[in-house]
């Protein structure tokens, strides 16, 4: 969430309009029963969710849910990194956008330097939660000048970076095209130091493009979701914690599911809405903004990302 928010009277969505971990299951598993394999838990804050790790069991012994996973800041990760594997937790991905303490308290907006995320990588990998990911969005003028850093402190690790370029999520972070570094500019600052060569997709839909480096140690990733648009080969579907559907990370709307499945609604019918949401989606909002300018793209509607998630 944008620090600025909570200076605001920020309201939290009241407990009955928010999914219960059963709602979320059942509407997990008729999304597995239609061909999804990969559930994801995001936020906000998922670390934040009472009695998380029951949510992450009841969704591992879906049968056909092969990969849950988690995106967290990471702040609260160390004290819940065993129980969250032990519940079925398969994988984690981390937000980190720098080792330098003061760039990244500044990009985080909320004063906790890198020690805490790092312990939490740690613990993560400890539990067996490998190979942890590493996301870090890079800004021109930012943070851009510790991605070779970044990069070199995690290769040999086992674990991966993800550099994504800065994107114009939600409508507060005050997104300027300026300050987009490409992926081609990034692959080309760590390339120079830490040399590097394209790896294969893992499959179908893989948002991010895969580097590996040349000596064997690893490999890096790459998202280029502002110079190198993939809305055609989208494979995610998101579900807000209030039970709407969402088909596009910049949809500006979702489809409701929790008020059908709240009135009796069975698992047909919710498959029935789910698949005449896919199959109506029409979402290339990063193909569309290469032909607006950029007043034109700030000033779209769109949901908050803190809303459904990364």
């Amino acid at each position: 969430m944008p620090a600025e928010i909570f200076g605001e009277a920020y309201e939290f969505l009241p407990k009955d309009e928010i999914l219960t971990f059963e709602e979320i299951s059942r509407l997990a598993a008729i999304f597995v029963d239609a061909g999804v394999n990969k559930l994801r838990i995001t936020g906000g804050e998922p670390l934040l969710r009472v009695d998380l790790p029951k949510l992450i069991a009841q969704l591992s012994a879906i049968p056909g849910a092969d990969d849950i996973t988690l995106t967290t800041n990471g702040y609260l990760l160390a004290q819940q990194a065993t129980q969250l594997a032990e519940a079925g937790l398969v994988r984690i991905t981390v937000s980190l956008d720098s080792l330098d303490d003061e760039v990244f308290k500044r990009m985080n907006g909320r004063g906790f330097g890198t020690r805490r995320v790092l312990d939490g990588i740690g613990r993560a990998s400890d539990a067996g939660l490998n190979p942890v990911k590493i996301n870090a969005v890079v800004q021109k003028g930012v943070n851009d000048h510790t991605v070779v850093e970044l990069a070199r402190h995690f290769k040999g690790t086992g674990h991966i970076v993800r550099f994504i370029e800065y994107m114009d999520v939600g409508t507060r972070n005050g997104w300027k095209l300026d300050e987009v570094v490409s992926a081609a500019e990034i692959v080309a600052m760590i390339d120079a130091e830490l040399p590097l060569e394209p790896a294969d997709p893992n499959y179908l839909g893989e948002v991010a493009n895969r580097w590996r480096y040349r000596d064997g140690a690893g490999e890096i990733g790459v998202i280029a979701s502002v110079t190198q648009p993939f809305c055609s080969n989208c494979t995610r579907a998101r579900l807000s914690t209030d039970g709407k559907l969402y088909t596009c990370l910049f949809a500006t709307d979702g489809v409701d599911l929790r008020g059908p499945m709240r009135k009796g609604a069975s698992n047909a019918e919710l498959a029935d809405v789910i698949a005449g949401a896919w199959s109506v989606r029409r979402d290339r909002y990063s193909e569309e903004r290469a032909e607006l300018t950029a007043a034109e793209t700030a000033s779209r509607p769109k949901v908050e990302m803190y809303h459904i998630g990364g």
